[in-house]
């Protein structure tokens, strides 16, 4: 008998596709000026301003591997974190409409992720659970104990799905997910400079909600819910504080005049409530089983490199001075693509590279068997043949991806160095765009990834593996952006995309795998039109 909550993940995604003769149900109209607020405000609390100076400017993009003494805690390396990691980066103005930009991309710059510090003796910062108001970069004091507990600071993020759905409707849950591994990603890279090590904890859904506070209906009797997704630590002696004695503050309403609402997404969102996948999970359960999403030396080997290997550093061969800071803030989501350069042989293999095990600090937060592996259409890259590529990220995939694909894909090995394999040599450009919602940036880039996640087994031993394969994903997408980013190219998510008639060009008949995310990777064209101006005056 199938779980129900599977059931009812499988059904959210079935009907959640887009097909090329309809699109998922969503709104039949959008009024931008009725468009959701970007920022939610705790009206009420105690707010503390954090410093705006980035305290690890001077750190090159190619030492971010690099082992470093982990700087103290307190409200100047938390401002600095912040900035790197949730913060504004930027403003940009057309006519009369002013929108912001921040560390992470999100789906429809809609950013439906909110974000929570826990503090126990941090210095400057009273303990308790504050709300991270990224507007004015600073805490808002949401609740407190009168007891002190160990010392820690810890991370945790909410989503409030109605950022998303108010534009793209049923499928909203899925980019709210992707953008949630966006997100872990972007922390891992701001930590590493940090030198910090996030560890997610394995609170369960209703003890995560608890400590962030977003389970108080009380207090969200009139505003837009958050859905509780996880909570990591950066430092700690001891857990997170669950529970809180005190509370203080209100959420703002983002929206008051909703047309729409979508059920199914908080149908899919109670049936994916869980705990993040661990490490230690074979010491609850069973060693052999298959579905295992612990560390790859269980039951499979992640493919990994070194980050340090000449074959993969930076655009030419050698590694650029370029900042790793400056990658971080001056990161854009391309809008367009010149339809013309060709990327450097290095960097495409260093970005390719940068998606296995051992190369980048996502993978410390995230050490666990890969269960989404890129599809490429490639276009324009020096040295590769147009046409269809995989990457499988795990040994274990290769088989699984070559008895579900077309018995006509040749697998020919497509580079000595990385686990790379051409299906098929042939242009792919109106391909790419065909099976991207008709979108010009999947052909006129250089690079379409695809990917394509291990789908019906993970989620049948759990169906929260439903949000931590979006993440993965997102995590994936954000990997790429920065590498093309600290070369001077430039990276876009799709989340766009027809889902069935990608399997159809892949040959995948069943839901054993399935594409749960596009990402495109070229030269961006600018929009002059557009004026850039600083994240905070």
């Amino acid at each position: 008998m199938v779980d129900a909550r599977v059931a009812t993940v499988m059904a959210y995604h079935a009907r959640s596709k887009h097909a090329l003769d309809r699109y998922a149900a969503g709104p039949g109209t959008l009024d931008w000026e009725a468009q959701p607020a970007a920022f939610r405000d705790w009206t009420g609390c105690a707010q503390t301003a954090l410093p705006r100076r980035v305290l690890v400017s001077d750190i090159a993009w190619g030492e971010l591997g690099a082992a470093r003494e982990p700087l103290p805690f307190d409200t100047n390396t938390l401002g600095s974190f912040f900035r790197l990691s949730l913060g504004l980066t930027a403003w940009k103005e057309y006519g009369s409409a002013r929108w912001s930009l921040r560390a992470h991309p999100s789906s429809g710059n809609l950013h439906p992720t909110e974000s929570w510090l826990i503090t126990s003796q941090v210095a400057d910062i009273v303990d308790g659970l504050h709300h991270y108001q990224n507007l004015y970069h600073a805490l808002e004091r949401r609740a407190w104990n009168d007891e002190a507990s160990a010392p820690g600071v810890w991370l945790g993020f909410s989503s409030i799905h109605w950022r998303e759905a108010w534009k793209y409707g049923e499928r909203a849950f899925r980019y709210c997910q992707l953008d949630m591994g966006h997100v872990l990603a972007a922390v891992s890279y701001a930590a590493a400079l940090h030198g910090w090590q996030p560890r997610l904890l394995q609170p369960d859904a209703a003890a995560t909600a608890h400590a962030l506070g977003v389970d108080r209906s009380e207090d969200f009797a009139n505003v837009e819910a958050e859905e509780a997704e996880v909570i990591l630590a950066l430092h700690a002696d001891g857990d997170a504080p669950t529970s809180w004695q005190h509370y203080a503050g209100a959420p703002s309403l983002l929206d008051p005049r909703p047309l729409y609402q979508w059920p199914v997404i908080d149908e899919v969102s109670v049936a994916t409530r869980g705990t993040p996948p661990s490490c230690h999970s074979r010491e609850r359960g069973n060693p052999e089983h298959t579905n295992n999403p612990c560390d790859a030396r269980t039951n499979s080997t992640a493919f990994s490199i070194d980050p340090l290997d000449s074959r993969f550093r930076g655009n030419d061969g050698s590694e650029s001075d370029i900042r790793a800071a400056q990658v971080i803030l001056k990161r854009r989501s391309a809008q367009a693509f010149d339809n013309e350069s060709v990327i450097p042989q290095a960097l495409f293999k260093k970005m390719l590279g940068s998606l296995l095990a051992g190369s980048s600090p996502v993978w410390k937060l995230w050490p666990h068997t890969p269960r989404v592996h890129p599809v490429l259409l490639v276009h324009r890259v020096q040295g590769v043949a147009p046409g269809l590529y995989v990457l499988p990220r795990a040994d274990s995939a290769i088989d699984a991806l070559r008895s579900a694909m077309r018995d006509s894909f040749s697998w020919q090995r497509a580079d000595e160095s990385l686990p790379l394999y051409q299906l098929v040599a042939a242009r792919a450009g109106k391909t790419a765009r065909t099976l991207s919602c008709h979108q010009d940036i999947a052909s006129h880039c250089a690079v379409t990834f695809m990917m394509v996640a291990e789908f019906a087994a993970p989620i049948a031993a759990d169906a929260a593996a439903y949000r931590h394969l979006h993440w993965e994903a997102g995590m994936l997408g954000h990997i790429v952006t920065l590498e093309a980013e600290a070369a001077g190219w430039r990276g876009t998510g799709i989340g766009c995309f027809f889902d069935d008639a990608d399997h159809e060009v892949l040959g995948l008949k069943d839901a054993q795998f399935q594409v749960i995310y596009h990402y495109a990777v070229g030269m961006a064209l600018e929009d002059t039109r557009i004026s850039t101006l600083p994240a905070y005056a």
